[in-house]
């Protein structure tokens, strides 16, 4: 993703789709930005052209660079307590020095290739950001909305908003209604993506206002923009606090940058942010921002949320906002103080709410990662954004600990006298009191089965289990413990339990052969041959059928339709569901000596049956005929040891080479081959295949080396599905 190429969409858009989609949302995101960039300077303490300059340099420099085409970047309320706090200290212009060299940091990280980090991040994390700024949004601009000016906390806006409720503000509630209904309504009423809502919103509402003559707040700029400029200076302070400065911009900047382009990347179906590139683009921009004069840049959510949401495409929607500031700014700032504040502070009203999803919440719900969002959103609406997505991957990570750290102990009786005792999970000694009470509850005297699926067991965990096993056998119990998977046990009483992962003895038991399995239990070897079948159905019932029973109701009540006819070997060794990981319902299978078709009308009816039943009843589209290594079919053939008068040598009668063999593989090869030929001469193989739909497909499959090869048109194994 990090070294992803841009695509033609993203760089390159065509005349069509920039007016369709690219202008229109650049216009949006250029009415949001003036309000915005004015607000985050006052607040700061800096000049109000500053923030104006730092729109203009965040969507011309960091979008035409972007690693996220469909960021924006500008002036970031994440900033002002920070800056306010250096303007103080340094001074404006030893602030603006201050901004550049944290530009020259970020460039340093972006070309170390740090950016991807903001990758591990949880998505109940971003999204609960993303809540927490709509929250902060919506109770701030409400302020604006009703007349007021929003405060400098969140705090402070829901504690002053009763106040502002009461007020007597008609005009500004009756813009900002208007402007509201206009961006609900407009969506539903007209499906023209030339004009957006938010657009229309705003200049209905400036109409509105002007016609009637209202005396409301509008935006406000500064009559001389160019005199505003500010030229760096060292600030007039030791090295280490200018230092601590420079990095503290620059790291806030970089992970408010990179947390906004995950959040984005979350909002469209485009292409994924290059992180590393987007740090590069910030950290140039905040170099030209800081040698002009203007406030440090960052990728903004709002105006980034409001460029995704009025349609744009591609990276030119931001470099056009930038530069609509900057030409409105010095050419047409008349015609943008007629808009009205609360307008704009209505626009971000709804895309504040927009930001609370109630699908997020509901899907964190079900996988019991709510607790990160909430905690992430209750963060940034009552200390700041870095501190609440600080105190997010804290919970997250307490719960990924708390998950990691338990497990699950059930008891179950099968039959009377016998209790079965199943451990999943992570068996540390911090459940080795809950796994003593769940043992001691067993009833005395009982043959016990215990089942370990355990990802790791300590020793604190394993001395409970032996120590309750060893006086469980003494007042008179069995006890017979088994490690499914890994072999953790062994480790142990071999004295070499640790930290490390331990790996598996033998195979998952759904890919292990009875021999291997039932080994492992100890039991006797003259009982093991007549137990193995009755083993194995009953390690099916207790184990695999709780996993699949609802699949196979599910294919018992809607019918079998299976996605291929698999005729192979009866070879005992072959397991068709194995070797192509297929499960019940994939697979309709044929199997016998030699993979065999005969040839239709030879006599034989049973394959031929299976055939006409698979293409004619079941619509089955493929048909694979698969040999396999060292079969004792092909030996037979190649040997001669059957006997022609032989049920076995009149069978391989369809399975002759015509030409000797140099090889046992190239006897299969030409087996495959031949009996693909036989599939051909059935009516309803020619019948499907003449209207395309019937596919016959040769496979090999080498035992030694476990692995499936696909022939091509000669025979010749040129594909291997273990590799692509």
């Amino acid at each position: 993703m990090g070294d992803r190429h841009l695509t033609r969409e993203d760089d390159m858009p065509s005349m069509s789709g920039a007016l369709r989609h690219d202008v229109p949302a650049s216009v949006v995101v250029f009415l949001i930005a003036i309000p915005l960039s004015l607000g985050i300077a006052a607040v700061s303490g800096a000049p109000l052209f500053a923030g104006l300059l730092a729109a203009v340099v965040g969507g011309v420099v960091a979008g035409a660079i972007s690693g996220a085409p469909r960021q924006v970047s500008g002036p970031a309320a994440g900033l002002t307590v920070i800056v306010a706090g250096l303007v103080a200290e340094f001074g404006w212009a030893g602030t603006v020095a201050v901004v550049a060299m944290a530009g020259a940091v970020q460039v340093v990280l972006g070309l170390s290739r740090l950016g991807r980090a903001a990758l591990s991040l949880s998505p109940a994390v971003v999204h609960g950001m993303l809540a927490g700024i709509g929250i902060v949004i919506v109770i701030g601009q409400l302020h604006v909305v009703l007349g007021g000016v929003a405060l400098s906390s969140p705090l402070d806006n829901l504690r002053d908003l009763p106040r502002q409720l009461g007020g007597q503000h008609n005009a500004s509630v009756a813009v900002g209604v208007l402007t509201m209904l206009v961006l609900v309504a407009w969506p539903r009423l007209v499906k023209a993506s030339l004009l957006p809502a938010a657009l229309v919103a705003v200049a209905a509402a400036t109409a509105v206002s002007t016609v009637a003559g209202l005396e409301l707040p509008r935006v406000a700029l500064p009559d001389a923009p160019l005199s505003e400029l500010t030229v760096p200076r060292w600030p007039d302070a030791p090295l280490f606090p200018v230092a601590m400065a420079v990095v503290t911009i620059a790291l806030v900047a970089s992970v408010e940058s990179l947390l906004s382009a995950v959040a984005v990347d979350k909002l469209h179906d485009g292409t994924r942010a290059n992180l590393d590139r987007e740090l590069v683009a910030q950290g140039a921009a905040n170099m030209v921002s800081g040698a002009l004069g203007g406030l440090p840049v960052t990728g903004v959510i709002v105006r980034s949320s409001a460029n995704v949401a009025a349609g744009a495409r591609t990276r030119l929607s931001t470099v056009l906002h930038g530069l609509w500031v900057a030409v409105f700014v010095l050419g047409f700032s008349d015609v943008l103080e007629l808009i009205p504040m609360s307008a704009l502070a209505a626009v971000l009203v709804v895309v504040g709410i927009r930001l609370v999803s109630l699908a997020h919440l509901r899907t964190y719900a079900r996988h019991r990662e709510l607790p990160v969002y909430l905690v992430t959103a209750a963060g940034v609406l009552l200390t700041d954004l870095m501190v609440g997505v600080a105190a997010g991957i804290g919970c997250a990570a307490l719960l990924t600990l708390y998950r990691l750290a338990r497990c699950d102990i059930r008891r179950t009786s099968p039959e009377p006298g016998r209790w079965l005792v199943t451990i999943t999970g992570t068996l540390a000694f911090v459940a080795a009191g809950r796994l003593a009470r769940e043992l001691s509850a067993v009833p005395p005297g009982q043959s016990v089965d215990v089942h370990l699926h355990l990802d790791y067991l300590d020793h604190g965990a394993f001395d409970a289990i032996e120590d309750w096993r060893q006086a469980y056998a003494r007042g008179g119990g069995r006890v017979r413990v088994e490690e499914v998977h890994r072999d953790w046990l062994h480790r142990a009483t071999s004295g070499r339990l640790g930290a490390a992962r331990s790996t598996p003895q033998h195979p998952p038991r759904f890919l292990a052969s009875w021999s291997q399995w039932q080994a492992a239990q100890h039991l006797d070897s003259h009982d093991r041959p007549a137990r193995a079948m009755a083993a194995g159905i009953d390690e099916f019932q207790r184990s695999v059928a709780p996993l699949v029973r609802t699949h196979l109701a599910d294919l018992a009540a809607k019918g079998q339709r299976p996605q291929q006819l698999f005729i192979t070997c009866a070879d005992s060794r072959v397991v068709p569901n194995m070797i192509t990981a297929s499960g019940p319902g994939d697979l309709f299978c044929v199997r016998n000596v030699g993979n065999i078709v005969p040839p239709h009308g030879a006599g034989d009816h049973s394959v031929g049956a299976a055939v006409e039943y698979a293409v004619d009843v079941l619509g089955i589209a493929t048909i694979t005929v698969c040999g396999h290594s060292g079969c004792g079919a092909i030996q037979a053939l190649i040997t001669g040891s059957a006997g022609l008068d032989a049920a076995l040598g009149r069978w391989l009668r369809h399975a002759g080479a015509t030409a000797e063999p140099a090889t046992e593989q190239e006897a299969c090869l030409a087996n495959i081959r031949r009996q693909l030929d036989h599939l051909r001469t059935y009516p309803s193989i020619q019948r499907a295949a003449a209207d395309g739909r019937v596919r016959l497909v040769g496979m090999y499959f080498d035992i030694a080396e476990a692995r499936m090869h696909v022939l091509d048109d000669d025979a010749r194994p040129v594909g291997v599905t273990a590799d692509g």
